[in-house]
Order: C-alpha cells, then structure tokens, then sequence
C-alpha cells in the first residue's frame, strides 16, 4: 500500500472495534487452550548458573523516539511498561532445546500488575492500551534471537513499520496477549538480561552461540508510514480518543529519602516543584521523630511508609549499636523502604532524587529504568569503603573492627552502576564530591552558630576523640601519637575495639560538657561521613585536627593530616598544644 493510502486510512468504526474484540477473544481461548491441554509451554525460573557466560547477542534500542510534546505520556506510559517486563525477563535461563514464549513469562498485562496505558500501533493508529509499547521488548528479543543464530519457533510481523524501528530491518516481532506470540528455541542453555537505563531498553542473550537456526517467516502486505495517526495529537472525533494532559510537560520528580540530612532538606525545598511528590518514612515533624524531620510544605503530594518505619524501628531496638548483625539488617529494611517507595511510583515520574542508602535497591529491581536521577549520596561508595577500610586493617592487623563487615558483591556492584548512570551526585563531603568530578555538587554543611570560646582552664591540655573507640575512625593512629604526651583524653561514645583499648593513657569517658572542657578535638578517621562534632567544636572556637577523608574543606574549620599516619598527626598535636 502507498504512503498516501496509508495515512488516508479509514478508522474503524465502533462495530468493526467490537467484532475486531469478539474475535481476538476467540483466538485467545483457542490458544489458551492450546497452550494448556495440547502443546504446554514451560515458564523458566531466573538463576545465575549462566550469569558468567559470554554475550552472545545484544539489541538496544531508544525509549524516546518521539519529539512531539504531547506524546510524552503515552511513551512514560510504555516505559513503565517495559520497566515491568523487563524485570520478568531480567534473569530467565533457558534449558538446552527448550521453547521460550513471550507470554509465559510477561503474562496478561493488567492494570493490578502495575501496567498503563502505553503506545500501541493498531491499524495504522498509535493509541493508548494498557500494556501498550511491550512490542519493543519482544523487537529486541527476536533481533537478539537472530543475531544468537536461535531456531524461531512464532515469530509475527508488524501490519505497519514506522520510521527508525526494527520493524524497517525486519527484526520486528509483534505480540499481542495471548495469540500472538514470539516462540524460540535454543540447541544450548541460554540466559535473558533485560534492561532500562534512562535512555535505552538492552536485551542480552548469554551462553553459547547456536549453528545455523531456522527462520520462521511470514510473508505480509507491510503499510509503510513514517508519521502515523496518534490519539495523542490526532483531531478527528473517534471512540478510540484519549484524554490528553492539560499540561504537556506532565511529568514529576520524586524526593525518595530516609533520615533527614539538613543539607539535603535545604537542596530539595530549592528545587522542587508544586507537582514533585516527597516519599519519606514518616512525617518527623508531624509525629515529632528528628530523625525524620523533613520540610514537607508546597509538595503535591506526600507519601509515608509507616508500616515500614515501625518494623524497621522494632527490629533496630533489638540489636547492637555496631556489628555485622545491625549492618546486615539495615541493609535488609533499606531494601524494604525502597520497594515501598517503588509500589508507589507512578509511570509519570520522570526523574528521581534518591538517598544513597536506597540506591542500589531501587536500580537492581529496575525502577530508575527510563528515568533520570540525582542522587543524595550520605557516605563513600560501597566499593570505595570497603577498599579504604581494608587498607587501614592492613595497618592495624590487631583491629576487631575494620574488618567486620562487608557487603556482598552484588550489592556493591549495583550500587556502582547506578552511580555511573546518574546525573548528578550531590552532597556536602568534600572528600566523597571529589570522586566523582564534574558530576558531582558540593553543597554546604549546615554549620551551628558561632559561639565565643571560654577558656577551659585544665591543668594539663584535653584531648577529645569525638567518636566511638573503632577503627575506622582513627582510633589506632590517635592512641599511637599520644602515647608520652602529657595531655588528659576525653573519648566519646563506647569502647568497642576492647575495654582496655586505652590503657596505659590518662583518659576519661566525656559527658555533656565535653565542649566546655575541650582544648583540642583530634579525628583522625579513615572513614567519617557526619563530622557534625567537628563543626559544634569549631563553632566554640576549639581547635580541630582531622583528615581529609571527613569531608572538611574549609581549613578555617579544621587543621587536616593525613588518614593512617600517626607520625603526622603527632606532629600535628604538639605544632597545637
């Protein structure tokens, strides 16, 4: 058919949509019956068995493909859909000689498994249909198919091939539930990645590349058209019609935070928007919890997780203050947290600002797929404090702590993908801001008021370990340097190296006044990421020695030695005293 034919194309009418129903609902029961009591297609479990094969086949393909405004929501409408069978897919392992279907792994896209109305090219119409754009999945799935040299067991072919799509090459493989399939079979165990980052959709086939596969090809008239109808822009009066946004730049941002950091609060009240949504644990203000005292005002809406809150609360309560047992059931309720905020992201936010504790999660599972998203980031990178504390226990062999814990792998990696993939790292540690370059955003620590020093009038000079006796925060270098000055130290926090950690030395347990006795305030952490005692000791005018790796830049605020030299950092505290 002619280009000009194809965009005079006659719509159907009202009957002609009924019949079209009626008899896609009798080929769906006919192959529903097929699939179950004649010819049964299996539905494969994910695994990691071949997660280290190679890359056999690959197929990427654009999520934005159409420029016109008032597309933008049917396309995040396909986009949420493809987020969700991708994260079906994302995992599957094939058996050798095995039939894979489309359908039984997606299943019916409804509207209670999280799917919207998308894209769907029908009749040489774009027009929204719940689950409409997984036709972009099952492309890519046959083009990764064809370049893995797979037997194509079904395989159906578009009515109508747009400008720019697979469907030109004829890598295309239309799909609608459940009679209309895309069926392929592999001589050798095969593994599906699929994935969204926030430009494309990529499918990836691992294991071993087949022998020459058999091609299952239809023969059709193809209607040709680079600029079809669409309901989103279309004028003519049609049943089909779809209710189009009053604002075409619909799309909202979405604050995705834990505890409150002042710094972040102040960042988000100065750039969100009336429409933006805030996911918090709970209202700190309202239910007077500081920890989770974030400004809620001239959001459009406001999302809690209470029940999540209350859990994570119980079960923080019951366990130590440090260890490897707290460390594994923070990562666990982040998880939690970060699922509950996922079950409630609606397809039309486009962009995130995500906390880092939520970060790995939230991309693992797939929810930052087809979105943009900065990220608050509160601490080092996984991977980089795992390498710094290591390097320190290679210092301190005799230390309980710096090898304590540790996060698996997969944690770790997913943290560092996300973090490649997003567009902005914002935070107020110098030290975590300059590992990331021109990505990153230092905003300013929150910094108490200036007070005047009163003299501490101790007989002999006080020396105060702001931090709890660990490792990490320099406890192992501060002793070393100290060791036959006469000075009196006042710690913070409990012993948790060991009870006689300190002996040998003239020290005290500080209390609430450990400010006002003060002469000196030594940090000489390897890792720090809230050096919040710094800034209360510099704010009284008391001197402070740290490292770098605290995230102070200001040196009117601190005087910096290096982390894990306690030569220097001696040096340092007699240059002071």
């Amino acid at each position: 058919m002619s280009h000009a034919k194809a965009e005079n194309r006659r719509t159907p009418t009202r009957l002609e949509a009924f019949v079209f129903r009626f008899k896609t609902f009798l080929l769906q029961l006919k192959r529903s019956l097929i699939d179950t009591f004649f010819a049964p297609v299996s539905r494969f479990d994910k695994g990691n068995s071949l997660s280290a094969r190679k890359v056999v086949a690959e197929s990427r393909t654009p999520l934005w493909t159409e420029t016109e405004p008032e597309e933008r929501f049917l396309v995040a409408g396909k986009i949420n859909n493809l987020r969700i069978a991708a994260r079906e897919l994302d995992g599957v392992e094939i058996p050798a000689g095995e039939v894979f279907s489309f359908w039984k792994h997606i299943g019916r896209a409804s509207r209670l498994r999280g799917y919207v109305a998308g894209r769907e090219l029908r009749e040489g119409c774009i027009i929204p249909n719940v689950g409409g754009g997984l036709c972009q999945i099952s492309n890519a799935l046959y083009d990764a198919a064809l370049n893995a040299d797979l037997e194509i067991i079904e395989r159906h072919a578009h009515t109508q091939v747009i400008a720019g799509s697979l469907a030109e090459r004829g890598r295309d493989a239309t799909v609608c539930w459940n009679y209309v399939d895309l069926r392929f079979r592999s001589a050798q165990p095969l593994r599906i990645e699929a994935s969204l980052d926030e430009k494309d959709l990529t499918v990836r086939l691992r294991g071993e590349r087949n022998g020459s596969g058999k091609l299952h090809k239809l023969t059709r008239a193809v209607v040709h058209s680079d600029h079809p109808r669409s309901c989103a822009t279309c004028e003519m009066d049609c049943h089909r019609g779809v209710l189009k946004p009053v604002d075409t730049n619909f799309d909202r941002t979405a604050f995705l935070v834990d505890e409150v950091w002042p710094e972040f609060d102040e960042y988000i009240q100065n750039t969100k928007r009336k429409r933006d949504q805030l996911f918090l644990p709970l209202d700190g203000k309202r239910f007077r919890k500081a920890n989770y005292a974030w400004s809620t005002g001239g959001f459009g809406a406001v999302q809690q997780s209470l029940l999540t809150t209350a859990v994570r609360s119980y079960r923080s309560h019951r366990l130590a203050a440090q260890g490897a047992a707290r460390q594994k059931n923070l990562l666990a309720m982040y998880e939690r947290l970060a699922e509950s905020y996922a079950r409630r992201l609606k397809f039309d936010v486009l962009h995130v600002v995500v906390q880092q504790n939520l970060l790995p999660f939230l991309w693992k599972a797939g929810h930052l797929g087809g979105r943009t998203f900065e990220v608050l980031m509160t601490a080092l990178p996984i991977n980089e404090l795992q390498r710094t504390l290591d390097a320190a226990a290679k210092l301190h062999p005799e230390s309980k702590t710096l090898g304590d814990f540790r996060a698996e792998a997969w944690l770790a990696e997913a943290e560092t993908d996300a973090l490649s993939h997003a567009q902005k790292i914002i935070t107020p540690h110098a030290h975590i801001a300059s590992l990331f370059r021109s990505r990153s955003e230092l905003v300013p620590w929150k910094m108490p008021e200036q007070m005047t020093r009163v003299s501490s009038n101790n007989p002999k000079p006080v020396i105060v370990f702001p931090a709890s006796t660990v490792g990490r925060k320099g406890c192992h270098e501060l002793r070393e340097a100290i060791r036959g000055l006469d000075v009196k130290l006042l710690t913070l926090g409990p012993y948790i190296e060991s009870a006689d950690f300190w002996n040998g030395l003239d020290v005290e347990r500080g209390g609430d006044d450990w400010l006002e006795r003060a002469d000196i305030v030594v940090l000489p952490a390897h890792v720090e990421h809230r050096p919040r005692r710094l800034f209360a000791a510099a704010a009284r005018g008391v001197p402070v020695i740290t490292t770098p790796n605290c995230g102070v830049s200001d040196m009117n605020v601190a005087h910096l030695t290096p982390a894990g030299d306690a030569v220097a950092l001696r040096r340092k505290i007699e240059e002071m005293l």
